[in-house]
């Protein structure tokens, strides 16, 4: 299956169940599933079969990077999304992944402190971005939500990846990280919900990036020195692990331990 068939299938289907997922267990159970890296990952293997190892270990480092951009992308939403509509604050938050990307790009920090700082960006985005107070109520479910979801995160991700080839394997690996997904959840649950509910998304995300950056990690470190496929199972067996850890973070509360 090439690239463009990868997107048409995974995308939809993956919006598609985030977002049941995040009418069946919460807001912050869809934002942490799709923190998984289902459109940067196999886009940087595609990368490493058409253009090699070297090419992929850059595209990771991009992607490990874009982590930081995402944690801009989710404070600025979350802080402007609180008193905003959602769209000025899908503005601000795309602006603040920009802004983010330009200096990350600039800055080329080698890969030991890159994942510092995204250790420490995840987990100070957290701290600065608390749950609002009161529980959101069941969510309307407009006719044709779920197919226009599918829809708008397909043609976003088709379009932010055509631009990719062009902009070189750092680049590559950044755009292919700009939280379409996520994004597209916060937005229809801030339309529907009103912002608790996004931030409530943006915050599953967030626990769910520590798995995306433990992806990339061992892509970045091993893709040249072991080849393709041994780094390719080894990050998907530490991203598997991680993700399984934080989603304790994200998890509803048992009907038990509510009562």
């Amino acid at each position: 299956m090439d690239t463009f068939a990868l997107k048409v299938v995974v995308t939809p289907a993956l919006i598609g169940i985030a977002s049941l997922a995040g009418r069946r267990w919460g807001e912050g159970v869809g934002g942490w599933l799709v923190g998984l890296p289902f459109t940067s990952g196999p886009v940087v293997l595609f990368l490493a079969l058409d253009h090699g190892a070297s090419f992929a270990a850059l595209s990771a480092w991009g992607s490990l990077a874009g982590t930081i951009a995402q944690a801009a992308f989710c404070l600025v939403y979350g802080l402007v999304g609180r008193r905003r509509h959602w769209l000025i604050a899908l503005a601000a938050g795309s602006l603040g992944f920009v802004a983010a990307s330009l200096a990350l790009r600039r800055a080329e920090l080698p890969l030991p402190l890159l994942l510092v700082g995204v250790i420490a960006s995840l987990a100070l985005t957290l701290w600065l971005l608390p749950e609002l107070s009161g529980a959101a109520g069941p969510a309307p479910r407009p006719r044709g939500d779920l197919p226009a979801r599918m829809a708008l995160a397909t043609a976003l991700v088709l379009g932010l990846t055509a631009m990719a080839p062009a902009l070189g394997p750092r680049w590559s690996g950044i755009l292919a990280t700009f939280p379409v997904y996520a994004g597209l959840l916060a937005v229809f649950a801030h339309r529907l919900q009103g912002p608790s509910a996004a931030r409530r998304v943006l915050r599953g995300l967030l626990y769910g990036l520590f798995a995306f950056a433990g992806f990339f990690v061992v892509i970045a470190v091993m893709i040249e020195r072991s080849g393709t496929a041994p780094a390719f199972a080894a990050a998907i067996l530490v991203a598997l692990t991680i993700h399984a850890v934080s989603f304790r973070a994200v998890a509803p509360p048992s009907r038990s331990s509510a009562e």
